[in-house]
């Protein structure tokens, strides 16, 4: 159990909110205009950044840069894979029930800014937004009240990764609009699993939480490996590949060295 305080129905209203106040986004009322007058935009930034910031959405990334919590906050770790059951579910019953075709399918090429591969079909929601505010919220809900406000940079991260979406051709605005609302939801539904979850579970000891190090030590190749999204990203994912391997190594150092003891 834990000491967070459960979340109000003034919380649970914001994901609702986010969603009706995005309503003219997802039902592309500015679109194309407004995805051309973006993504054209965001291409004075090097690629190296968008591609960055949309491996922060990838569940590869997301695992690498999330690594170190495995020694330092494992209650924090387990904050955003509660909350990821519910993001996957979102993401594939958007995918699969609304019929919408990205950028590329729509939108001349010729107007447009694409890095990576051509994507043409199933948009609607982002599935990469969806993942990085799941992870945001997932881990923000989990921190004590007096500490959260610190870390609203989380949502700042998450919101610069849906935009990286739009950035890299691969989504309307609209669907990451969605995709944050949803995320959002996710992240705290997943907060509801984390508070019944028992401390015992954040122990080196714990098969579970050696188990979530084995997760993370599998992120290692894709990560080190240039099959990911973009191979503009490459640099990045090669050096979360050695943040995930430096934590499971630090990691199972701890747990052989002193296998009891507890972090929060």
């Amino acid at each position: 159990m834990t000491d967070t305080p459960a979340l109000s129905r003034v919380t649970w209203g914001v994901p609702l909110l986010l969603l009706a106040l995005s309503a003219p986004l997802w039902l592309h009322t500015y679109e194309p205009a407004l995805f051309v007058y973006l993504n054209t935009r965001f291409a004075a930034l090097p690629s190296l950044v968008w591609a960055g910031l949309s491996l922060l959405g990838n569940a590869w990334g997301v695992l690498g840069m999330t690594a170190p919590l495995l020694v330092l906050a494992p209650r924090l770790l387990w904050a955003w894979l509660c909350a990821a059951p519910f993001a996957i579910l979102f993401t594939r019953l958007g995918k699969g029930l609304i019929v919408s075709p990205r950028p590329a399918a729509v939108v001349d090429n010729s107007q447009m800014h694409i890095l990576g591969e051509r994507l043409e079909l199933v948009s609607m929601p982002s599935g990469h937004t969806l993942t990085a505010f799941a992870v945001a919220s997932g881990i923000y809900f989990a921190l004590p009240v007096a500490r959260r406000w610190r870390h609203s940079w989380l949502f700042v991260l998450a919101a610069a990764v849906g935009l990286s979406r739009v950035a890299v051709g691969a989504h309307w605005p609209g669907d990451v609009a969605a995709g944050a609302s949803l995320g959002l939801l996710s992240g705290m539904l997943g907060n509801l699993l984390l508070v019944r979850m028992a401390p015992k579970h954040c122990q080196p000891s714990a098969w579970s939480l050696r188990l979530v190090a084995l997760l993370v030590l599998a992120a290692v190749y894709p990560l080190a490996d240039a099959g990911l999204d973009f191979a503009e990203a490459l640099p990045v994912q090669r050096v979360l590949a050695l943040v995930a391997l430096g934590s499971v190594g630090t990691f199972a150092w701890k747990a052989w060295a002193n296998p009891h003891k507890l972090r929060h």
